[in-house]
């Protein structure tokens, strides 16, 4: 350790994950999505009595339609959420513009709130005002908790959430696609899918990984149980 910076422990010591991107949250977010709706879709439908070559059709729609919506509509919220931290941006610009002894004392007591006694708090406070850039992402940081340099792409989200949601919809309907699809080897498949993406998100966030395929299993199967019964209350016969 005496050739180690020990200022720098993330070189030596420990790391943290790429939380800003936007593609974990899309992706998980895709997959499940994915997974649990189309199999609830192709369970609704099979359990209706449709014939195979349809419940096929209807689960590539599914995947189609349910693909393009997740992108668009994971574009759409995280370019809305980055508009908002523009708009906040020059709202907290304008106002050290307007009123920077103000703002200077405003962070001398945030300051003095996080533990620093108040000589040092000013001290501290007036050095970040030094350099106007500076200070804004301070004041961000500390009011809003926002870091205008670490907004996760829309891009990212929308193409991460597309293919994901792919991913995961085409598991259930993998047996009809290669002609051996039953109610039962399609709820097979997506039930294995659903364990899949489970134990791999716990395994991201560090969690059980048991635990969290177990739950999401159980989150599928409570839809699945839904669309099951609603299928088989409707039929084929009742929906002609």
């Amino acid at each position: 350790m005496s050739d180690v910076d020990i200022s720098r422990p993330h070189d030596y010591d420990h790391s943290h994950a790429d939380v800003s991107s936007g593609w974990l949250r899309a992706s998980v977010f895709g997959a499940m999505d994915g997974l649990v709706s189309n199999l609830g879709l192709i369970t609704g439908i099979a359990a209706a009595g449709a014939a195979p070559g349809i419940v096929a059709i209807t689960g590539i729609s599914g995947l189609i339609a349910g693909a393009i919506s997740m992108a668009l509509g994971e574009f759409t919220s995280v370019r809305t959420q980055n508009e908002q931290l523009d708009a906040e941006v020059l709202t907290e610009r304008a106002a050290l513009e307007r009123n920077p002894v103000g703002e200077e004392a405003e962070l001398a007591a945030l300051f003095a709130g996080l533990g620093m006694d108040e000589p040092t708090a000013k001290q501290a406070a007036s050095q970040v005002h030094g350099d106007h850039e500076r200070a804004l992402r301070v004041h961000l940081a500390h009011e809003l908790g926002l870091h205008p340099e670490e907004k996760p792409s829309p891009w990212v989200a929308a193409i991460s959430s597309f293919i994901a949601f792919s991913i995961g919809a085409l598991i259930p309907i993998l047996p009809f696609l290669f002609g051996f699809g039953t109610l039962w080897t399609g709820l097979i498949f997506g039930g294995a899918g659903l364990l899949l993406a489970g134990g791999l998100a716990a395994s991201f966030t560090r969690k059980n990984r048991a635990l969290g395929a177990l739950r999401q299993l159980l989150f599928g199967g409570i839809a699945v149980a839904v669309t099951y019964a609603v299928g088989t209350a409707l039929g084929v016969s009742s929906i002609g």
